[in-house]
């Protein structure tokens, strides 16, 4: 006689081996969703790991509460942005220690709601602590010479794209992109996200993806004529030993092919409403979202390489 426990656990992996498909929404409301929609990298990403994901977070944005780390990150990106442009507008003068990052405190002050008392003074104090020690590690080596806070949109193979990049270095006509990153830069996490397609990761890392897709927005923006000869990530946290990190990527011709074939297939379907069957994989949050609140309508095999 099967055990009732063992009973519920097959039937349990069988549930979580199956892509779960959600009702279609009205034709018109997801037209006009459609109408304005232009790929980003983000919206790229979130279609590689689910459909669903991309429905969800992407296309019609259910509401979701702020994080202390997005916020804690958003405050640091602030920060530097507003850095760089005092100092190019200070014509790159030193500033007093006290006048580095007062706007990563006053972005932090302007959404404490997101923190509780104990974090919001405790990263308020870890932010401009490794905010100061950031500077004085690459005050002597920065390119002076920036573009921050770029946004940039542009039509790629009939496809509206676009992206904001926190900062542009410039040597003439040749660009460095650098995109800032809070977070452990020497963990597996980070490293599994800046590898090429492989078998483990056929589509590649996201900040691999990333990177490459920041190049085709910044070789096509109008008529600058830029050519982008690397992204770096740019990690603002230290690790346990206070050093500071960064990940340069150079990208490759295949690199742009591979990338450009994501956004053409990536966009059709999303244009063919492909977005309402999920990836189906046991960790998948959105999946496992749809089939815990009875969400799907019905429930499709997953072929053995799926799984």
């Amino acid at each position: 006689m099967v055990l009732e426990e063992q009973l519920t656990a097959f039937e349990m992996l069988h549930f979580t081996t199956q892509k779960p498909e959600i009702e279609k929404a009205e034709e018109d409301f997801i037209s006009r969703l459609l109408e304005k929609f232009s790929m980003n990298v983000s919206a790229l990403n979130n279609y590689l790991k689910c459909p669903l994901e991309f429905y969800f977070k992407t296309l019609i944005r259910i509401p979701s509460g702020k994080s202390e780390n997005l916020e804690f990150g958003s405050a640091m990106h602030f920060a530097l942005q507003r850095l760089f442009e005092k100092m190019q507008k200070q014509e790159q003068q030193l500033f007093y220690k006290e006048e580095l990052f007062p706007d990563f405190k006053w972005f932090m002050i302007r959404h404490r709601e997101n923190f509780t008392k104990e974090a919001f003074e405790r990263r308020l104090e870890y932010g401009e602590e490794i905010l100061n020690n950031y500077f004085d590690y690459y005050v002597n080596t920065w390119n002076k010479i920036v573009a921050v806070e770029r946004n940039i949109q542009v039509v790629y193979k009939n496809i509206p794209i676009k992206g904001k990049i926190d900062k542009l270095e410039f040597t003439g006509k040749e660009v460095n992109v650098v995109d800032y990153k809070t977070g452990d830069a020497t963990g597996k996490w980070t490293k599994d996200k800046l590898l090429k397609p492989n078998d483990k990761q056929p589509n590649g890392g996201d900040y691999w993806r990333q990177a490459v897709f920041y190049k085709i927005l910044v070789d096509n923006y109008e008529n600058k004529q830029w050519k982008t000869v690397s992204t770096t990530f740019d990690f603002v946290e230290p690790d346990k030993d206070k050093t500071y990190h960064t990940e340069k990527v150079i990208i490759e011709s295949a690199d742009i092919e591979t990338v450009t074939h994501q956004i053409i297939e990536v966009w059709d379907k999303i244009q063919n409403r492909e977005f309402y069957t999920g990836c189906g994989k046991d960790d998948c949050t959105w999946c496992n979202f749809v089939k815990e609140n009875k969400l799907a309508v019905a429930l499709h095999e997953m072929s053995e390489e799926e799984v």
